[in-house]
């Protein structure tokens, strides 16, 4: 199974201690099934630049993030999708913003399942699959806290 990783999944592994189950089951998952959208990493660059460790997390974005994962651009045919969902989404009042919803329609339109802690967020979006490793990994860390 490929994956799409949402923001906070990526940026979990730039975390100082990255959670160590997520990271393990991670490291089995091949190099080309690991994709991002275009859209997480504007949200990553957005909040290196907001940082006041600016250089070392634009750093880890360029050395660690992007060797690992292909990143999908917001084209037109996840554009489509986008428009789609985020009509549906907002007339039943239930929008979770759009980069969310760009970040999902890049997933539903390429058929990969989304990879985020965010799980209230996306369970909301018809037709996306959620890989809910990173949600799991961290309710477990909490319990062994």
């Amino acid at each position: 199974m490929a994956y799409l990783f949402d923001t906070d999944a990526l940026s979990e592994v730039m975390r100082r201690q990255p959670n160590a189950l997520y990271l393990e089951w991670l490291r089995g998952i091949p190099r080309e099934e690991q994709f991002t959208s275009a859209v997480s990493i504007g949200e990553l660059f957005q909040g290196a630049y907001r940082s006041e460790k600016r250089a070392v997390l634009i750093g880890r974005i360029e050395e660690w993030v992007l060797p690992a994962v292909t990143v999908l651009p917001f084209d037109l045919g996840s554009a489509r999708v986008f428009g789609e969902l985020q009509a549906d989404l907002e007339s039943r009042g239930l929008s979770p913003g759009d980069a969310d919803v760009q970040i999902a329609a890049t997933a539903i339109r390429h058929g990969l399942a989304l990879v985020t802690g965010k799980l209230r967020h996306h369970q909301r979006v018809p037709g996306l699959r959620i890989a809910t490793m990173l949600a799991d990994a961290r309710r477990a860390s909490l319990g062994s806290v």
